[in-house]
């Protein structure tokens, strides 16, 4: 089987400041505190969930931002 060119995260950001990405095709999730810092952890959880095959060409970070507004 080919090894699929792209995985995509959704990442939010917590209250705290922190980020949480979670991709939406395999079981990899991770967290950190900054985004370089997401950027090597979701690096990190890419090599150790694909230790025994090949990994994907690239991954993309999709930053997801809810915002309420009041209406009055």
């Amino acid at each position: 089987m080919a090894p699929m060119s792209e995985l995509v995260f959704d990442v939010t950001q917590e209250a705290d400041g922190g980020f949480v990405a979670e991709c939406l095709t395999e079981a990899i999730f991770t967290q950190a505190d900054n985004w370089d810092e997401l950027r090597s952890n979701v690096r990190e959880a890419v090599a150790a969930f694909f230790a025994d095959q090949d990994q994907p060409a690239s991954f993309r970070l999709h930053l997801v931002r809810d915002e309420v507004l009041a209406t009055g």
